[in-house]
């Protein structure tokens, strides 16, 4: 009798800061439907919000605190190294940024979703990921106008 080949379940990386990025990051699950998803989030306490799905958390950083930041990619790092993950999606912040930076370096593909709340215009990490990642997604049609954002509606 003849196996069949196993389907491929991609592994979804789905990262962001807390708060309102972790919101607007969570309203997104019904697009990781078949997936095999991977949460982080900068509070450690956003665990419970996603069940028994697989969470890690990184230290909490922003441009304006350099060694944080060191610690947070590394951090980062090794979550992209114990997951292995398909592609990568974020709402931001630094450390979704710094996700899609370091799993370009592994070929990993990236989608930055920029928060509704940046509406007129794309946030520091959204204008940044523009450079690396594969697509960045604005939810105002000004904003898409205006940069290289793509515009889809808004999703969140």
């Amino acid at each position: 009798m003849p196996t069949s080949p196993k389907t491929h379940r991609p592994k979804v990386l789905a990262i962001s800061s807390g708060g309102g990025h972790w919101i607007q990051l969570l309203r997104l699950r019904p697009a990781f439907e078949g997936a095999e998803v991977h949460f982080a989030c900068s509070d450690p306490g956003a665990a419970e919000m996603v069940g028994p799905a697989p969470f890690s958390s990184f230290p909490d950083a922003n441009k304006d605190q350099p060694l944080k930041l060191l610690f947070c990619a590394f951090a980062v790092l090794r979550i992209l190294l114990r997951t292995r993950p398909d592609a990568i999606v974020t709402t931001g912040a630094a450390g979704g940024y710094l996700a899609i930076a370091l799993g370009r370096l592994f070929g990993i593909r990236g989608m930055f979703v920029d928060s509704i709340a940046n509406a007129h215009e794309l946030s520091i990490s959204a204008r940044l990921a523009l450079r690396i990642t594969d697509k960045v997604l604005t939810q105002w049609p000004g904003v898409a106008d205006a940069t290289p954002a793509a515009f889809h509606g808004r999703v969140l």
